[in-house]
C-alpha cells in the first residue's frame, strides 16, 4: 500500500484562499508559485512511464555521480529494487561521494525496509527517517514525506510518482506492474530540487520560488503558505481553462473548491476528463472517489477508469499549454497534510507529451456514463457513503 490512509487529517478543506491571480497565466503573487511563461525550456526533459526504464536510468546517473547524491522517497522497499539502489548508494559512498537519503519512516515500516536502512547506515550512507514516531510529538506522525526526488551532482533531477519497489517492474511482476509517470530533468530545476531536499534535511521551512518569469518550476508544500499555493495551483488552472482539462490521479478525493472548479469548467463547455483507477491499492480511497462521481457527471465532467493495472500517475494538462506532474494526488492528504512536490510547466514539448500520454491511456480505459452510474447496485451506494465519510482520513 503506497498511500497511507490511516492517519487523521487535522486540516479542514475549507481553509483555502480564493486567489485573485492565476498561476496558470503566470501572474503569481504567491511565494511558492513560479511565474510561468510559455516556451521551450531546453532543460532536457525526458518523460518516463515504465519502471524498469526509470530504474536503469536512475542507477546509471547514480553510477556516474562525481560529487553528490540526494535521494528522497516515500518507499524504498526491502525488495530487489530497493536493494539495488541501496547497494548502488553504498558503492558511491565508498568512492568518496556525498550520499544523503531521506525516506519516510512509515514507508520503511510498511514496506519492510528496516534491514536495508541499517545496511546503508552501517556502510556510511547518511539516512534520515522522516517523522519517526515519538511520544512527545504524536501528531507529527500524521504528516508523511510523500515526495520522490533524486538529484545527482545538482545537475540531474528525477521527479514523479514512482516509488522504489518491485510493483513498478515489468521484469519482476509482468503485465500487472503499476502505471506511473516520472520525469528526468537537467539544469536549474535540479538545483532548485537540491535546495528543497536540504530544507527537509535541515528541518527548515522557508522557501520562495525562483523570481522572474520561467517556463518550468517546482512547487513544494512543506509549510502552510506552500500548502495553500499547491492547492491553488490545481484549482486556479481548472478555473481559468478555456478548452480542455485532463487529469490523471490515483486517489481522487476532491475538496470543495477543487470539485467546484471542475464542475464549473465543465458547465462552461470545457472538455473536462478525469482518468482514475479501476483497480486501486486502497479500497477506501476508491469508495471516496466514487462518491463524487454522480455530482461531477451531472455537471458534464467525463470520468474514465483505467482498466489494465493499478494507476499511480499524477498529472494534469490544461488547454495543452499548462501541465503539472509530481507526487501530489488530488486528495486531502496530498493537498493539506503530506510533504509533496510538483513540477509545473508551460513547456510546449512537455505539455504535448503529457497530452498525448493522457489520450493514449484513455484507449485502455472505460468511460463511466451518467446512465450506467445511475444503475449501479445499492451496495455501491453504501460503500461510497462509507468512503465519503472517511475522506479526511485518506
Amino acid at each position: 500500500m503506497s498511500h497511507d490512509i490511516f492517519f487523521m487529517s487535522p486540516f479542514d478543506a475549507h481553509t483555502t484562499d480564493n486567489l485573485n491571480t492565476s498561476a496558470r497565466a503566470g501572474r503569481s503573487a504567491h511565494p511558492c508559485l513560479p511565474e510561468l511563461i510559455e516556451g521551450h525550456d531546453g532543460q532536457g526533459f525526458a518523460l518516463i512511464t515504465e519502471g524498469d526504464s526509470l530504474y536503469e536510468s536512475m542507477l546509471a546517473d547514480i553510477a556516474a555521480a562525481k560529487v553528490s547524491i540526494r535521494l528522497e522517497t516515500y518507499i524504498l522497499a526491502g525488495d530487489e529494487i530497493g536493494w539495488r539502489f541501496g547497494e548502488a548508494l553504498v558503492g558511491k559512498v565508498q568512492q568518496g561521494i556525498s550520499v544523503r537519503v531521506i525516506v519516510d519512516a512509515a514507508g520503511v515500516m510498511l514496506w519492510g525496509s528496516q534491514q536495508l536502512v541499517r545496511f546503508m547506515l552501517q556502510q556510511g550512507v547518511r539516512v534520515e527517517l522522516f517523522h519517526r514516531w515519538h511520544w512527545r510529538k504524536p501528531l507529527r506522525y500524521n504528516r508523511r514525506d510523500h515526495r520522490k526526488l533524486l538529484i545527482v551532482d545538482d545537475q540531474v533531477l528525477y521527479l514523479g510518482g514512482f516509488n522504489l519497489h518491485r510493483e513498478n517492474s515489468r521484469i519482476l511482476v509482468g503485465e500487472a506492474r503499476w502505471r506511473d509517470t516520472h520525469i528526468r530533468v537537467n539544469g536549474e530545476l535540479a538545483r532548485d530540487a537540491a535546495l528543497l531536499f536540504d530544507i527537509v534535511w535541515k528541518k527548515k521551512k522557508h522557501w520562495r520560488a525562483r523570481r522572474g518569469p520561467v517556463i518550468s518550476g517546482l512547487v513544494p508544500n512543506h509549510n502552510h503558505t506552500c500548502r495553500q499555493d499547491l492547492h491553488s495551483l490545481f484549482a486556479d488552472s481548472f478555473e481559468s481553462a478555456v478548452e480542455t482539462v485532463y487529469v490523471t490521479t490515483p486517489y481522487f478525493v476532491p475538496d470543495h473548491r477543487t470539485q467546484r472548479a471542475l464542475k464549473s469548467a465543465a458547465q462552461r463547455g470545457i472538455d473536462v476528463r478525469l482518468l482514475l483507477p479501476a483497480k486501486n491499492d486502497v479500497w477506501l480511497a476508491q469508495w471516496a472517489s466514487q462518491a463524487a462521481y454522480a455530482e461531477l457527471l451531472f455537471a458534464g465532467v467525463r470520468i474514465y477508469e483505467y482498466l489494465p493495472r493499478v494507476l499511480h500517475a499524477k498529472t494534469a494538462v490544461v488547454d495543452g499549454t499548462w501541465a503539472t506532474l509530481g507526487t501530489a494526488n488530488l486528495d486531502y492528504r496530498s493537498l493539506f497534510i503530506n510533504y509533496e512536490v510538483n513540477l509545473v510547466s508551460r513547456d510546449t514539448h512537455l505539455c504535448q507529451e503529457l497530452h498525448s500520454s493522457f489520450m493514449d491511456d484513455l484507449t485502455y480505459a472505460e468511460e463511466i456514463t451518467k446512465r450506467d452510474w445511475a444503475k449501479r447496485p445499492w451496495n455501491r451506494h453504501v460503500s461510497e457513503s462509507i468512503g465519503w465519510m472517511a475522506r479526511r482520513l485518506l
